[in-house]
């Protein structure tokens, strides 16, 4: 089955004097057993470097949410919960206290789907 959804992993992201926090990220959530519709993909750069790590969840017909200050470390099994939620959605829309309570105040921003016909 093709990918319908994706959860994208900034590969560029970082603290200051430290490596990169994405690349390895993109490699552990590949394997955490997500449902066979989603891709991870690390992206160079989603323009959010004040607040590392970022992260992403789009797919056709849904909304994308964009996440901030991911903790690869201790925030996975939420992220992985988050994407689950996600791609059980309809229309990529989530309930505030469905979303795993570690990562709530991480999501910064939900945009909507472009209209049909766009």
């Amino acid at each position: 089955m093709a990918a319908r959804h994706t959860l994208f992993i900034c590969t560029t992201c970082k603290r200051a004097g430290e490596a990169p926090l994405g690349a390895g990220f993109v490699d552990e959530l590949d394997r955490a057993g997500l449902p066979d519709d989603v891709a991870v993909a690390g992206i160079a750069c989603m323009s959010n470097c004040a607040r590392p790590l970022s992260v992403a969840l789009a797919a056709p017909g849904k909304a994308t949410y964009m996440l901030a200050e991911i903790e690869p470390a201790t925030d996975a099994d939420s992220l992985l919960e988050l994407t689950r939620l996600y791609v059980a959605s309809p229309d990529g829309q989530t309930k505030l206290l469905e979303r795993p309570k570690a990562i709530r105040r991480k999501i910064i921003a939900r945009v909507p789907a472009p209209p049909v016909g766009s």
